[in-house]
């Protein structure tokens, strides 16, 4: 059995090496760590992979999957999808394990492997019959493809929807939220639609155009690319120093009349107006704004209250979330200190990291958000009026 390098086969094998090398780090590090995203991603990673190996074997000249193995299972196209739903869903919660009601997500994977397997399992002349008699003309592969294509749209969608809730989430709990940003996560979750949109296109063009195995392998080709990017872009990916823990998990609240609901989101208790103020003397007294590392729970933790009753008196009694919280009394702290003649020698950036802001891109984003204006415009502004 010879492999033939040309062109096609080689990028192809070169993306399907990249994809097994890093899979295989992921798994090892995942162990190591005890991170369970890891092996997830690895699995992404060998689904990736699978993916192409049909086209690279063929561009390489094997033929073993179409005559030894006709008809065996030859991809996890219906396994990528929940693999990487549970890879996100397992980063943004370290404490996330796997359910029995988990398992109706490889519902479509076991179905086709195992009516794949039944059919294969009869013999080469068994295959043959069934495929010119019920597979080929009921345009099976055209249905799983459609079953397939539709899946991928419905993880996708509830991928953005988990990130979109995610992202909300973050700024009620960290005052600095870069390092469990996770962008990455949206830049992958783009490329893999696109290698949906790049499956799609490439296949009605095949039905129209009766395209040889020469010419429809560019889907192929995006999912090399996207196998470089998973790969080196999620292995390089920060992890978060402190562990998270976010559900996606719906409250559910009591039924209560909108216009009910509209007052008791901003009017508070004798009680909570009495724990308010006593928030904002801390913030004023002990400035603890100034760790650029501050969370809800430290700030929990320091007003002797659980971290969903200081989340309420935030946002009830300042109308913000704890991110912009914060950064409002880090703002203010920073007019505080750059207009003072003692701190003139000193830079913006390095005023604002005193203040408890922990990069320039931080700082500028909530002073614009706040003011509607920049920090040098503020600063030129102040001057102007003396």
């Amino acid at each position: 059995m010879t492999f033939y390098f040309n062109a096609y086969s080689s990028i192809l094998l070169f993306g399907f090496l990249q994809g097994w090398i890093y899979a295989l780090l992921f798994w090892f590090r995942g162990i190591r760590e005890g991170r369970l995203s890891d092996r997830l991603l690895a699995g992404v990673l060998v689904a990736l992979c699978f993916n192409i190996w049909v086209y690279m074997l063929g561009f390489g000249g094997i033929e073993i999957l179409w005559q030894q193995l006709d008809f065996f299972p030859r991809t996890l196209a219906f396994l990528l999808p929940p693999l990487y739903y549970f890879y996100l869903r397992s980063q943004f919660d370290v404490t996330f394990r796997f359910e029995w009601k988990d398992l109706s997500h490889i519902v479509l994977f076991v179905v086709d492997a195992a009516y794949r397997l039944i059919v294969f399992a009869q013999g080469p002349s068994f295959v043959r019959y069934w495929e010119n008699t019920y597979h080929n003309p009921l345009h099976l592969d055209d249905l799983f493809f459609v079953v397939g294509t539709g899946q991928h749209l419905l993880y996708l969608y509830w991928s953005f929807q988990l990130y979109v809730h995610y992202q909300s989430w973050i700024k009620d709990q960290f005052s600095n939220t870069e390092p469990v940003s996770f962008v990455w996560f949206r830049n992958f979750l783009i490329a893999l639609a696109l290698l949906v949109s790049a499956d799609f296109m490439v296949t009605m063009l095949d039905l129209w155009l009766n395209l040889s195995f020469w010419e429809d392998w560019w889907n192929n080709l995006v999912g090399v690319v996207l196998i470089y990017y998973v790969s080196i872009t999620g292995y390089a990916q920060r992890q978060p120093g402190r562990q998270l823990a976010f559900s996606d998990d719906p409250v559910v609240l009591p039924e209560q009349p909108a216009a009910d609901a509209a007052k008791s989101a901003i009017v508070l208790t004798p009680e909570q107006k009495r724990l308010h103020e006593q928030l904002l003397n801390v913030m004023d007294a002990e400035k603890p704004y100034l760790n650029p590392d501050l969370s809800l729970a430290d700030l929990a933790r320091r007003m002797k209250l659980n971290t969903t009753s200081i989340s309420q008196l935030i946002n009830a009694g300042s109308g913000k979330n704890f991110n912009d919280f914060i950064n409002a009394y880090r703002i203010m702290e920073f007019k505080k200190q750059v207009l003072m003649p003692a701190h003139a020698h000193l830079s913006l950036l390095g005023i604002a990291l005193d203040c408890g802001f922990n990069s320039k891109a931080t700082f500028n984003r909530a002073f614009k958000k706040q003011d509607n204006l920049s920090p040098g415009e503020f600063l030129a502004q102040h001057q102007q009026t003396q």
